[in-house]
């Protein structure tokens, strides 16, 4: 995937904001974006899911909290 695809993470990275993937807690694999002062996203990955994917995901989710205030949280429900 070329990183011209992931336009609201190159974005949010760009300008202050952080993406981190990996464990958390009990949870295997997450992957979460967070600008200055708030959690943007936080997906879970799926069994069946690349992390390719999983970015494709993020990337979407980042942009509807960006545009639409609508902020996905699949670690707390």
């Amino acid at each position: 995937m070329k990183l011209e695809k992931l336009k609201n993470i190159t974005w949010l990275v760009e300008n202050g904001g952080q993406v981190s993937i990996g464990r958390h807690g009990p949870v295997r694999c997450a992957a979460i974006a967070c600008d200055e002062s708030s959690q943007l996203a936080a997906l879970v990955k799926r069994n069946s899911e690349t992390i390719e994917d999983l970015l494709a995901r993020l990337d979407t989710a980042i942009g509807k909290a960006l545009e639409e205030e609508v902020y996905t949280n699949e670690l707390n429900g």
